[in-house]
């Protein structure tokens, strides 16, 4: 199938009891173990659901007879599609002639369907009460007329629990299964329904064992009443009621009971279609699926006493047969002479001829059957072997005792027999006329149609026709059985038919005896030995020559990749001719034959061999092609992104110059303006642009300052930086003069500060004083002393008062950790240092007004940050933490209105307070400078 794309089938026959049902259970299971290599999660459900599906269908449509204790009463046939990998999709099942008089009457030895006996004896005790059931099979009329309850090979118990298992992988809902048995259980229950005569009306007996049914199947207990003992004849538009006798009511008892389960029966193998079912596809075919189809039917079957379904089993047989004859041993026969190879005709036995019998129209024996069940009055089936002894008179296949007095085998009035392929079997016509007719009255119909239970519904919708209405006479049971077995052979043969033959070695069941006698029969009727013959005779393999072709050309220089000098059949010869097969090979008009397997075993490994080449040669073609797409396509994917990204900047550029296009003009020159969301391409440069912007508008405000105040502003920006919005004054409305102490009007000792700076800077290296000023500070003893502070672009010194001179060396700017100041009006400013000793000084200032406070935080904040390229932290409290002498100290401000100098006294807690005189603060252009600050 895989390697020719081809859709397949396997016709699996033999007589009961050879062992069809299990090589179908072989075969699936080799199919579920060949694929799905994947591991696919939705293959191995389909595939599990395909396997479970035969647990089901062996419940409910297999039986124990004399011959096969699992033997198939109901043909299957299912079809399993395939996907291009060769996994299975899913599969569709058709079923045939279910055996349904089985459900009321057993042979001696035999048993009713198995789903009987796996509900009395599997089923768990609550449900079997639900059921109102009991354990004893033989309390039930039909499943005890066999005599045999317990079969050894069987385990009715495990089988209940497989089969419930079944159904809920197959996906059926729990009130379905439920529906399931209540079914079963209801037509065991219904068979021990027993009637009554009282003068003119029959009536039931024990009314508990209808309830029970009625009850089971959830409709009303007097609807079932009526229908079982009367029935309702519409004729004209009127309706009339007419009584049963009580020979009529069984007849309607047990046909109901057959209806109910056959209805059971093809209910669960549509749902079972259903879980099965191929995605996309209602019951066909899908585009691109292959099939392989696996009959699994009846086989051939003679019993002491053969009826109706005997019949149709055995007619069923010789059509499968007869499609054996046309494929195998008259087609290929044929086809050798067709193709002109010299060919000995092989004879062999045409069962047409029996087929005939059984299905020609007007003499057969069907056709008989439906013309007795058409006639009007009384028609028996004595009168029905009368008109089959008259018009099948001299042929050589039937036989009765009225045409063959002196066969005393048969019974005269009652057997018929016909001479089938496989051995002669008398027919007993008793029950034909009747199980052909397959009459179930509508009264029935319509009694399930009302039960509340939704699936019952469903399974006679037929039952929803108005009372009123005259129904046509339905097709007979015969008609329809062969009208479903002639689309069955007309699917097999649009497939490629594949054939196991099963044969049975023994009638005792037994898997050590061999018998010769009963095999060698086997083997002649089944028309292996003539098959045997054609395929000696014959050829192993044959193929079209433009198949062939297609498939081994690679082999031969000559026809890879292409042929050019003739005809598909010149090129065979040559590739034949190259491999010197030329011996084993004949050619036909439009076919080649090959006599021996070896020789395409030959053929297949050297094809084998060069496979492999020939995929990485398609691989790398392929894969080249798809690199050059995929780089046409991200070539295109560039140039659009490209053109893109050329259309968003432009569009950005225009927003943009829209936006800002009388920036000059506006008071704060664009600072309020949002601009536009830029493309990503952009997102740097916008940066850069705002960043020129912001330059610019810089520019545009600084402008009208003299740039000699610039240096002065840088200093009032870093002190704004830290103190804006913590300290309401720091000095910004007033000229910040930086070196105090070289004015006169700080102190009287100008020159001796001069000569003193000159010196240090010769010695220190230092270009200019940024920040001069008289402090007094506190040092770990808890001592004041004045001193003067010195701050330049690298260090800060502090000198003494009246000398000058430098004092405890320098502080490096980069030892500097932090400066605390209070958020009042004072001069308080702490250094905090890295070593643990942070310098604490007042600014002794001679403008009452301003502390300078802001000016020094200014000037060194400035400096840091040019010298170590980061912010100083600048903290602003009331209450100042400081490190005097390695030791925690709080210091807190207190200023006095009756103060006029600063100082520095220990509380007792060992904590520092510092006093200084009550200031107002200054409103000398303070908006102003302020002003500055923001647009900067």
């Amino acid at each position: 199938m895989k390697r020719r794309g081809k859709d397949t089938c396997i016709v699996i026959s033999g007589e009961s009891g050879s062992g069809k049902t299990e090589a179908s259970k072989i075969l699936m299971r080799y199919l579920a173990a060949v694929t799905n290599i994947s591991g696919q999660q939705e293959i191995e459900r389909v595939k599990n659901v395909l396997l479970q599906s035969n647990a089901i269908l062996e419940a409910f449509g297999n039986a124990k007879t004399n011959r096969n204790d699992n033997s198939s009463r109901f043909g299957k046939y299912m079809d399993i599609h395939f996907d291009f990998k060769g996994d299975p999709l899913g599969g569709q099942i058709s079923n045939y002639l279910l055996e349904k008089s089985r459900v009321i009457m057993q042979q001696s030895g035999e048993r009713n369907f198995h789903s009987f006996y796996q509900l009395l004896l599997g089923c768990p005790d609550p449900e079997l009460s639900k059921f109102q059931l009991t354990r004893d099979p033989n309390h039930y009329h039909y499943v005890r007329q066999g005599g045999v309850s317990k079969v050894d090979s069987i385990s009715d118990r495990a089988d209940y629990k497989s089969v419930q298992s079944a159904f809920k992988t197959m996906g059926f809902p729990q009130d379905a299964i439920d529906t399931i048995w209540r079914v079963v259980a209801a037509v065991l229950h219904l068979g021990n329904v027993d009637f009554k005569t009282d003068g003119d009306r029959t009536q039931i007996k024990d009314t508990t064992t209808l309830t029970k049914v009625a009850t089971l199947l959830n409709i009303e207990k007097e609807a079932l009443n009526k229908a079982l003992s009367h029935r309702v004849i519409a004729a004209g538009g009127e309706v009339l009621h007419k009584g049963h006798t009580s020979s009529e009511a069984i007849y309607g008892r047990d046909a109901f009971a057959k209806a109910i389960y056959d209805r059971l029966f093809t209910w669960i193998v549509d749902q079972v279609n259903k879980a099965i079912q191929v995605s996309g596809s209602e019951g066909g075919k899908t585009i691109n699926s292959t099939v392989i189809g696996v009959l699994d039917i009846y086989g051939f079957e003679i019993f002491d006493r053969n009826s109706f379904e005997q019949f149709c089993i055995n007619y069923c047989n010789e059509k499968l047969q007869q499609l054996f004859i046309e494929l195998v041993l008259k087609q290929e026969q044929e086809e050798y002479q067709r193709e002109g190879i010299k060919w000995q005709n092989i004879d062999y036995f045409n069962n047409q001829v029996i087929c005939n019998l059984v299905e020609e129209s007007h003499r057969g024996i069907l056709s008989i059957l439906d013309e007795a069940c058409l006639n009007v009055g009384k028609v028996t089936d004595n009168m029905v072997l009368d008109s089959m002894d008259q018009k099948l008179r001299g042929h050589l296949h039937y036989s009765s005792r009225k045409l063959n007095p002196s066969d005393k085998e048969l019974k005269h009035g009652e057997e018929f027999r016909i001479k089938h392929y496989a051995g002669d079997v008398i027919y007993c016509i008793n029950g034909f006329l009747d199980k052909n007719k397959d009459t179930l009255f509508q009264d029935f119909k319509r009694v399930l149609y009302s039960s509340s239970n939704a699936y019952l519904k469903e399974m006679w919708p037929e039952g929803a026709q108005n009372i009123y209405k005259t129904t046509k006479r339905p097709l007979t049971a015969g008609t329809l059985f062969k009208n479903s077995m002639i689309l069955l052979v007309k699917n097999l043969t649009s497939k490629e038919p594949y054939y196991v033959r099963c044969i049975k070695p023994n009638d005792q069941k037994s898997p050590v005896l061999f018998d010769v006698e009963r095999v060698t029969h086997q083997v002649n009727y089944l028309g292996l030995l003539e098959n045997v013959r054609v395929r000696r005779a014959g050829f192993a393999y044959r193929q079209s020559y433009d198949r062939f072709l297609r498939r081994y050309k690679m082999i031969s220089q000559y026809t890879w990749p292409n042929f050019h000098g003739g005809s598909d059949k010149e090129a065979v010869q040559i590739l034949i001719k190259e491999q010197n097969l030329s011996q084993d090979v004949v050619y036909g008009k439009t076919k080649i034959f090959v006599s021996s397997p070896r020789t395409l075993f030959m053929l297949e490994q050297a094809r084998a061999k060069l496979i492999p080449g020939i995929v990485i040669f398609l691989q790398k073609l392929w894969r080249g092609y798809i690199c050059r797409q995929r780089y046409k396509r991200v070539v295109a994917v560039y140039r659009i992104m490209r053109y893109y990204r050329r259309y968003k900047m432009k569009a950005f550029v225009k927003e943009l110059v829209t936006a800002f296009r009388n920036v000059k003009q506006m008071p704060d020159y664009g600072k309020r303006l949002r601009w536009p969301a830029p493309p990503p391409v952009l997102k740097q440069t916008t940066a850069m642009l705002k960043a020129i912007h912001e330059r610019w508008r810089a520019w545009m405000i600084l402008r009208v300052i003299p740039q000699s105040d610039w240096p002065q502003l840088r200093l009032k920006v870093a002190a704004c930086d830290v103190l804006r919005g913590k300290r309401p004054d720091y000095g910004l409305w007033r000229k910040w003069e930086g070196d105090y102490l070289s004015l006169t009007s700080e102190h009287g000792a100008v020159q001796k500060y001069s000569t003193a700076i000159n010196n240090m800077k010769n010695k220190e290296k230092f270009r200019k004083v940024a920040f001069s000023c008289l402090v007094r500070k506190i040092n770990k003893h808890n001592k004041m002393a004045d001193r003067a502070i010195v701050v330049t672009e690298s260090a800060i010194y502090k000198l003494d008062q009246k000398s000058f001179k430098s004092m405890s060396g320098k502080i490096a700017l980069q030892d500097i950790s932090a400066l605390t100041v209070s958020s009042g009006y004072d001069g308080l400013i702490v250094i905090h240092l890295q070593g643990g000793n942070d310098l604490v000084v007042s600014l002794l200032s001679s403008d009452l007004e301003d502390p300078r406070v802001g000016e020094a935080v200014g000037v060194i904040c400035h400096n840091y940050r040019v010298n170590q390229r980061r912010d100083l932290r600048v903290v602003v409290s009331d209450n100042v933490q400081c490190m005097l002498g390695k030791k925690q100290r709080l210091i807190q401000v207190q200023a006095l209105p009756n103060v006029s100098i600063v100082s520095f006294t220990k509380n007792p807690s060992g904590d520092l307070s510092y006093s200084c005189p009550l200031r107002e603060p200054a409103g000398k252009g303070h908006n102003g400078i302020k002003s500055v600050k923001n647009g900067y």
